[in-house]
């Protein structure tokens, strides 16, 4: 009964250590997966979300300026 525990003991160890190796090796995987897409994005110039939103944000700014200043000229022109 000892011999059979012992087996089950050993088997049990091994299935444990064959599971973390496999999760290293999804984790392993994962980063150079990961590595590869950041790579390939780079490599075809897309913005970044900040990057854009700073764009949306200078864009919109610039266009209430430009709103601004019309309603400016029209109440000088209103005023000729």
């Amino acid at each position: 009964m000892q011999t059979r525990n012992k087996i089950f003991d050993d088997l049990s160890q091994l299935m444990t250590n064959a599971m973390g190796v496999a999760q290293g090796a999804r984790t392993e995987a994962e980063t150079a997966m990961k590595s590869l897409m950041d790579r390939w994005l780079a490599d075809r110039d897309f913005v970044t979300r900040e990057e854009f939103e700073a764009v949306r944000a200078m864009a919109q700014k610039a266009r209430e300026e430009n709103e601004a200043l019309k309603a400016r000229l029209d109440a000088m022109q209103a005023k000729k």
